[in-house]
């Protein structure tokens, strides 16, 4: 069950004023409905991740506020204007590309430049507009070089520069640092945050990486299935997920699936009081909430079991446990690493990181 059926996400935004409106958008190709009444608004200076994973939305979205699709129904307003009936090059929005589209034959400034001589910018605008661009993405010193000699993060920069040239109140990027190996890609997530937090335009961000979007966001937008699962900022997403899927897809969960009778919560072999209408219920617990119980004392707010360790995977700073606890439960335990464990043992985690979710 999506959000938007039974707990509509949170449509605040940040403290910026609304600088995109998405209105009851939905997107149908054929008999497929790729988008279903999606409404979202994104504020002035926000960095906003839609994430999802592939066959989600996400792109299909990006595109209608781009202007490269058009809405089966709904509308997208900005700032007070219907956004969604102009043409994308009288649009105040700029894309960035998964594949960057650099011209191969042009240097980097004549990249940059491209878009505004074809808006007929007088020539003596363009170089100080250019260079401004090139400034800000720290890429003064190769504007002369072709894109062929340049990295993967240098290609990346000058897409976002000739991008910036245009001076969007939008800037949509779409998975931009996907094509980059591990280690750039990490570096390019810190470089690029700090980007948009210096320049102040606004950013939405397309990924199918819940951990870049954690990193980089102001709120995350979660889709499935072409409807909007949450809405978020990352820690409050992360913390308090409002339904099995977002907890699943957001980081590692245990979901706990069980009843309430009696004012006791029974899952699995897990048991406690809790002052609810009887009836099934799901609880998702990160495994960083569950903790080896050394001394095997637990206070009133906490429970306890027992159970053995089937598997350690060493992780550098942490280790993740497969804890078998009996009546065909297992738990996923995340410990500071410590060295090999086996046996049983006895674990323990406080009553409030069982957070109670929808189906």
């Amino acid at each position: 069950m999506s959000a938007s059926a039974a707990n509509p996400p949170e449509q605040s935004t940040t403290d910026g004023a609304a600088l995109l409106e998405v209105r009851n958008v939905a997107k149908r190709f054929g008999a497929l409905d790729v988008l279903k009444n999606i409404s979202l608004n994104i504020a002035s200076g926000e960095f906003l991740t839609l994430l999802g994973e592939s066959g989600s939305g996400k792109t299909t979205l990006l595109r209608l506020i781009a202007g490269f699709e058009q809405p089966s129904a709904g509308e997208i307003w900005m700032v007070g204007e219907r956004l969604d009936i102009l043409p994308p090059y009288k649009r105040r929005v700029n894309t960035v590309f998964q594949n960057y589209a650099l011209f191969p034959h042009l240097s980097a400034r004549d990249n940059v430049a491209f878009g505004l001589r074809v808006k007929n910018t007088p020539a003596s605008e363009i170089s100080g507009r250019v260079e401004e661009a090139l400034g800000m993405v720290k890429m003064q010193g190769f504007a002369a070089a072709r894109p062929c000699k340049l990295s993967g993060g240098q290609q990346q920069r000058i897409a976002l520069a000739r991008a910036l040239v245009n001076r969007p109140q939008l800037l949509l990027l779409d998975e931009p640092l996907s094509a980059l190996d591990a280690n750039l890609r990490k570096q390019m997530q810190s470089e690029l945050k700090s980007l948009q937090r210096e320049i102040g335009i606004t950013f939405l961000f397309v990924t199918h990486d819940q951990e870049e979007a954690m990193a980089l966001s102001d709120r995350i937008a979660l889709l499935r299935d072409g409807a909007l699962e949450q809405v978020a900022p990352p820690r409050e997403i992360y913390a308090h997920p409002a339904t099995a899927y977002t907890a699943q897809f957001i980081g590692q969960t245990n979901l706990l699936r069980g009843e309430i009778r009696g004012s006791i919560a029974t899952c699995g072999a897990l048991r406690w009081p809790l002052e609810e209408t009887d009836g099934p219920v799901i609880f998702s617990l990160r495994p960083e909430a569950i903790r080896i119980c050394a001394d095997g004392k637990r206070q009133t707010n906490e429970v306890k079991c027992r159970g053995s360790i089937r598997q350690q995977l060493y992780g550098g700073s942490s280790e993740l446990l497969e804890v078998d606890c009996g009546s065909g439960q297992t738990l996923r335990v995340r410990i500071p690493a410590c060295g090999p464990l086996t046996g049983e043992h006895e674990f323990i985690f406080s009553l409030a990181d069982a957070v109670r979710v929808q189906e």
